[in-house]
């Protein structure tokens, strides 16, 4: 870190962006229910990122010049435009990426390498484009939402749905309330990225098996979220299911979508005990040979 202290121009350009940037984040995402995990996300971030740090030195060497300014100098033409036009989906992004080209001037491709998780796993703390949500979350809605009304149908309940509306006896809930739990799926690939790795790094096939099933589990927490709120609209009445209770069946996806994931953790330790077997994840294998090579 003696590289940083030693250069305090650097430091004032690095705040000059990060500061400005971080703070229109934090009041357009963090401060809603779909980006409240950015700050989590952020403070482990950057503790993975210094425990990993200890790794990454013995690899460590200065990045040629020419690479540095090839890819530094329209990645900070591209943040100016996003700043001067406030699209935060965009100006995070950049601006992450212009530290991450800062410390791979210093230290190197090798060691970024090393750090890989910790670098990829921040990125988690800025907003993705309303577009891809939309585009990911939509059909979702609906599919989740004729699910959930073909179920209470077979189960004799008075319900039926149309288009983006789901009627049950005298109420009626639109989809997009029923189902914005899928924004969720964010947040919950985050604390599952952070979960697995902690606890799987070393198994890269075990891992990548578990943060393929957040998906699914994802949904399957969504659809409970939307039976929950769909019942408590029935019985207890439209006030109260768009009340206190309706933030609490947010929180009940997340917390069903966590525990299945350990759950499934637990179940696939025993029944295949053999996936579990340590193997180092390929960037540390190819940096070993790499090293065992020089």
């Amino acid at each position: 870190m003696k590289w940083i202290l030693a250069n305090p121009v650097l430091i004032a350009g690095l705040l000059a962006v990060f500061i400005p940037t971080m703070l229109f984040v934090a009041q357009d995402s963090w401060s809603t229910e779909q980006g409240a995990h950015g700050p989590i996300v952020l403070a482990t971030g950057v503790w993975l990122l210094i425990r990993e740090w200890r790794h990454s030195q013995p690899y460590m060497k200065p990045a040629p010049t020419w690479a540095i300014l090839a890819a530094f100098v329209p990645v900070l033409l591209l943040y100016y435009v996003s700043r001067v036009s406030a699209i935060v989906e965009t100006e995070g992004y950049l601006m992450y990426a212009l530290l991450v080209l800062t410390l791979y001037s210093f230290v190197g491709l090798r060691a970024l390498a090393v750090m890989w998780f910790p670098l990829f796993y921040m990125l988690f703390m800025f907003p993705p484009p309303d577009t891809v949500v939309a585009a990911v979350t939509n059909p979702l809605k609906v599919a989740l939402s004729g699910w959930a009304v073909s179920l209470l149908y077979h189960l004799h309940f008075p319900i039926a749905q149309e288009g983006v509306s789901i009627q049950i006896g005298q109420y009626q809930l639109f989809v997009a309330d029923a189902c914005s739990g899928l924004n969720s799926l964010i947040s919950l690939s985050a604390i599952s990225l952070f979960y697995v790795y902690l606890r799987h790094r070393a198994n890269f096939r075990y891992a990548m098996l578990l943060f393929v099933a957040v998906a699914p589990i994802a949904i399957f927490a969504n659809f409970v979220r939307i039976l929950f709120l769909v019942l408590l609209t029935y019985y207890a009445g439209d006030a109260v299911a768009q009340g206190f209770l309706h933030q609490f069946a947010g929180m009940t996806t997340f917390i069903v979508a966590l525990l299945s994931i350990f759950l499934l953790d637990h179940l696939v330790g025993i029944l295949w005990p053999g996936l579990k077997t340590s193997a180092n994840g390929p960037v540390a294998t190819a940096l070993k040979a790499s090293a065992d090579k020089a």
